[in-house]
């Protein structure tokens, strides 16, 4: 007769629960338990925000099936036959009697549970900031379900009037779109130059801007120095320079970091950023304990590097690995990330996928980075398209994408999606040029946008297309540099928005019968752009075929200028 397996995971968020439900599937026999510090199990933590905004109203659904059943003990039991213990408390692995020390919070009473195989996915804890008056009522993280309902009721109860959000990755800046839809005023702090540093800084300044126009304000490079209030309350925020933000509330995002407190007591190698080491069948260096989450770190298929990515999808991608191979002996693989990501900002969405150029410069050869910002509608433009500003990256050397950032109103989520999969796939910059995608008005260009990018970049490694970033732009400006500046769209566009940098309108239409009015030295540089580029792309290869040498088009033309303009 086969023993019984006996099965015992760490942790009831996103990957725990997946790998115990992934071992249930294989094996109908085993003996299955979960240990939970929390009273939820299967929280939907990427709903928090929305939640708190009042996007919907029934907390019940931050803990449901897709059919609406609460994921409680009681689920687990009856649906999966696995025994989940929430309010409990794993405070010691017995590595070499392979046994786990528990302790219920309820009682104080400790007990302990038997492995054979045993599952860490212990998750992330919020990186609070260690300052002055954070224990004034007011000042609170957003990582677990009682942040969320201390939250949700501030917003209920409609008293506090202004806010303060530390931070402005993922969190932070949908926890200040939340504030702000329930109508408090929200001032973000970030001690970096940028939001969002999945993007690089042109895409991410342009967000900052939209951003800046529906709350109070970001403010970057600066920190917080401490928390100030009376009575136990918080009034304002302290900045290091001094500067004093009144508030009611503050909300730190500052971060996360992998919860490998139980891992590093119990022996367990441990990674770069403070996360569980695992091998590719996220296996620890104990071959008996896997783990999973956002307790570890794993490889970026980009750069290769260790990467912290505390991501939903992919928490329960490798729960669902670690189960099956605690299950059956190493059958599956966990490659790496992509680091795949895409967020809400207000009116615009923000998505990634790869590395970003800092990275991918940063990781190698710096010649061999080439990239490209496009900007273009995600549909036709009877069909209501809505504008996309979409930066690709690849190896100049041998085409491969290494990287793609999206940012606007349009459909993100279609174009990092496309990416994705083609940086998984190996794809190079030539492959996607006549890649098949679907096409129909109601949801897409002839060209896709995402191909269109392709076509630049690949026409600007060919040699076909001299590219200049807006940020390149600027700097010749700044320093005094009189490039010559073509804007090549009509007269009532100028009116309506222009940079205001000295440039010079002559209609792409009106380019041929003014061609006197160019400089005449055919080695003076010269920009080209228009709305987004695409006419400043006609112009710079007829001045080209008119003799001129150094003609640049500005990528992505006005809508990928990050800074301000005249109008």
């Amino acid at each position: 007769m086969t023993k019984q397996k006996r099965y015992v995971v760490i942790g009831g968020s996103a990957a725990g629960p997946k790998a115990a439900a992934r071992i249930r599937r294989l094996d109908q026999e085993a003996e299955i338990c979960i240990v939970q510090k929390d009273p939820d199990l299967s929280m939907a933590s990427c709903g928090y925000p929305y939640y708190i905004a009042g996007c919907f109203d029934d907390r019940n659904a931050l803990l449901c099936t897709p059919t609406g059943v609460i994921r409680d003990p009681t689920f687990f039991q009856n649906a999966k036959n696995i025994r989940a213990y929430i309010r409990t408390e794993a405070t010691h692995i017995d590595r070499t009697n392979q046994t786990v020390t528990c302790k219920d919070l309820a009682t104080g009473n400790e007990f302990y549970l038997a492995y054979d195989k045993l599952i860490l996915a212990t998750g992330a804890l919020p990186k609070i900031p260690s300052l002055p008056g954070t224990d004034l009522s007011g000042v609170t993280a957003l990582h677990s379900m009682q942040d969320v309902d201390f939250l949700r009721g501030i917003r209920d109860a409609q008293k506090v009037k202004k806010a303060v959000v530390i931070g402005a990755g993922l969190i932070g800046i949908e926890t200040c779109e939340a504030l702000q839809q329930s109508g408090i005023e929200v001032t973000v702090v970030e001690m970096l130059p940028q939001i969002l540093m999945f993007l690089d800084w042109q895409l991410a300044k342009i967000l900052e801007n939209h951003v800046g126009s529906k709350t109070s304000g970001i403010i970057t490079e600066k920190t917080v120095s401490a928390f100030l209030g009376s009575g136990g309350k918080l009034e304002e925020v302290l900045l290091d320079d001094g500067a004093k933000l009144p508030c009611q509330l503050a909300v730190a995002a500052t971060g996360v970091r992998p919860n490998s407190i139980l891992a590093k007591q119990a022996g367990l190698k441990i990674g770069e950023y403070g996360g569980i080491w695992v091998d590719k069948y996220l296996q620890t260096s104990d071959p008996n304990i896997y783990a999973a989450g956002d307790c570890v770190v794993i490889p970026n298929l980009v750069t290769g590097y260790p990467v912290h990515a505390p991501y939903g999808d992919l928490a329960n991608l490798q729960g669902r690995v670690a189960g099956e191979n605690a299950a059956t002996c190493n059958q599956s693989v966990f490659p790496g990330t992509l680091q795949t990501g895409i967020c809400k900002v207000f009116d615009f969405s923000a998505g990634s996928t790869g590395a970003t150029e800092k990275s991918a410069r940063l990781s190698g050869a710096k010649e061999d980075v080439v990239s490209v910002v496009i900007a273009g509608p995600d549909k036709p433009f009877f069909m209501n398209g809505k504008l996309l500003l979409t930066k690709l990256i690849a190896n100049r050397r041998n085409g491969k994408i290494l990287g793609m950032q999206c940012i606007g109103p349009g459909d993100v989520s279609k174009q990092v999606s496309q990416a994705a999969l083609s940086i998984r796939g190996g794809m190079t910059v030539t492959d996607l040029a006549t890649a098949d995608l679907p096409y129909a008005p109601s949801y897409a260009l002839p060209i896709d946008n995402f191909i269109v990018a392709a076509h630049v970049l690949q026409n600007k490694i060919e040699g076909r297309f001299t590219g200049i970033s807006a940020i390149d732009v600027k700097q010749k400006i700044d320093q005094g540099e009189k490039p010559f500046l073509l804007d090549t769209r009509g007269p009532d566009e100028y009116e309506i928005m222009r940079l205001g940098i000295g440039e010079t309108l002559i209609p792409l239409g009106a380019l041929r019968s003014r061609i006197n009015e160019l400089p005449k030295e055919k080695d003076r540089e010269i920009i080209c752009f228009c709305k987004i580029s695409l006419r400043g792309y006609e112009a710079a290869l007829y001045l080209q075929s008119q003799g001129y040498k150094n003609v640049k088009v500005m990528e992505g033309g006005l809508m990928a200028w990050p800074y301000k303009r005249e109008k």
